[in-house]
């Protein structure tokens, strides 16, 4: 059994690669904002606010032709696609020249970030025994917040790379202006390339190999992932609930069936309320936030790299309580903490409490999240759906999750000059408080129950 769960490791931790592109990628552009947008003379809030946006329209494309296509062409496939997605794309955009090409590849590197976004963890899900899923898919989510937290101190690095001395201050913007941002979004083709030739070795996810039809290929690799009798017991299981639904190819109308249906919003809406958790918001604006607290731009760098680390260390607690505690228990305590942390931290602007404060409130609301609904939501959109419609449902789910995304970072600034900081953090509250009410009645827990197991209480419900 060692042996065979050291495999499984290995092929999810090459799979979560994905998760780290993913993270590195969406963020790195908030170190290179200052300089991308002098060298391209963005003088526009319209201008900044594309830019900084875009990419959005890649990730919902994304994730939206990654589910259509692995149904087809199957897992592995579509990794590789992703990890030289991210690597061209990656590079283009540091060496574009023109606004123009900067916008296009960094909605193709948008499109790679939908597509891992979608694929690790179903990929994940669908190769891990259950009693070791969701450990392992919360992997994915502790790779997002690594390339998260890399990029953020790359961008650092890179920032104050030239001595900060009188005479070199001129010399050192001009170098980033016209340098250093570019190799800020270049040094993520390094781990994408390591990424592409890691997916060469994984083995195809056996739910999709059964359903292709090819059992005894299915065999060997969960016989590897879990021993002979492990094999013998999921892929009987499999092939019982594949049995149960029509060989056709999927149609769309197939999602819209009661019982998948409500499946599919059941994981939209968690994806949701993932992003409208409003943590994003530390890391897209967090100049506006910790500067409305009296800091200065040198402690906002070092503050954002904090809440990286922070973001790091606790998801290492997710992973090691997602099996032990449940599903359901984390994702009430999640959004029952970030909600309280909202508050207290509108509370803090509204009564201009000192910086030290706003930062702990943020600090608060960012362990609740990287501990719960963060790692939460992605296993349980993983999870949930039946093995015929796994593909195209998560990626309706992660769909509507980068929409949410697109929403909460578009509405931010206005929330911010309609209702002011504390009304802002205040909204995030009510909406993490209806999460709580969401999960309380709807969300059944899965810990412990193979993807076959979840499918058919499922039906039974």
């Amino acid at each position: 059994m060692r042996t065979t769960s050291s495999y499984v490791v290995m092929v999810s931790l090459v799979a979560a690669m994905g998760g780290l592109l993913f993270g590195y990628d969406w963020v790195v552009i908030g170190g290179a904002k200052p300089f991308f947008e002098k060298y391209f003379e963005l003088n526009t809030d319209a201008l900044s606010g594309w830019a900084n946006s875009c990419a959005l329209l890649g990730c919902l494309l994304g994730s939206i032709i990654s589910g259509v296509l692995s149904d087809r062409f199957g897992r592995k496939p579509l990794l590789l696609a992703c990890g030289l997605l991210f690597a061209v794309s990656s590079v283009f955009t540091g060496w574009s020249h023109t606004f123009t090409m900067f916008v296009v590849w960094r909605i193709a590197g948008g499109v790679a970030i939908g597509m891992a976004s979608n694929l690790s963890p179903l990929y994940i899900a669908e190769i891990a025994p259950a009693r070791l899923r969701g450990r392992l898919v919360s992997m994915n989510q502790l790779t997002i917040v690594i390339g998260i937290l890399v990029a953020q101190v790359v961008n650092l690095l890179i920032a104050e790379s030239v001595p900060k001395d009188a005479t070199a201050e001129f010399i050192r913007q001009s170098w980033n202006g016209q340098y250093g941002w570019r190799w800020m979004f270049t040094a993520v083709a390094v781990p994408s390339v390591i990424f592409f030739l890691g997916s060469l070795f994984l083995p195809e996810s056996p739910r999709w190999l059964v359903k292709r039809g090819r059992d005894e290929q299915a065999r060997r690799i969960l016989a590897r992932v879990g021993g002979a009798e492990h094999a013998q017991t999921e892929l009987r299981d499999i092939q019982a609930t594949l049995a149960r639904e029509e060989m056709a190819r999927l149609r769309v109308a197939e999602l819209l069936q009661p019982g998948i249906l409500r499946l599919l919003i059941l994981g939209s809406v968690l994806a949701v309320l993932q992003q409208w958790s409003a943590i994003n918001v530390f890391f897209n604006y967090a100049e506006d936030i910790f500067g409305a607290a009296g800091y200065k731009v040198g402690d906002i760098l070092s503050n954002i790299v904090i809440t990286g680390g922070i973001n790091l260390v606790f998801t290492f607690v997710a992973i090691g309580t997602v099996d032990r505690l449940g599903r359901r228990p984390l994702m009430l305590l999640g959004f029952a903490g970030i909600a309280i942390m909202h508050l207290l931290l509108g509370g803090a602007f509204l009564f201009k409490a000192p910086g030290p404060v706003v930062v702990g409130c943020t600090l608060g609301a960012i362990s609740c999240y990287a501990m719960t609904v963060a790692p939460i939501v992605w296993v349980l959109i993983a999870e949930i759906f039946p093995n015929r419609v796994r593909g195209a449902a998560v990626s309706v789910a992660v769909s509507a999750l980068w929409i949410a995304c697109f929403l909460l970072t578009y509405t931010f600034p206005t929330l911010k000059s309609t209702l002011g900081l504390a009304g802002t953090f205040w909204t995030y509250a009510a909406i993490c408080a209806a999460g709580f009410v969401f999960v309380w009645f709807l969300v059944p827990e899965t810990k412990g129950k193979t993807l076959e197991e979840i499918e058919t209480s499922w039906n039974k419900g």
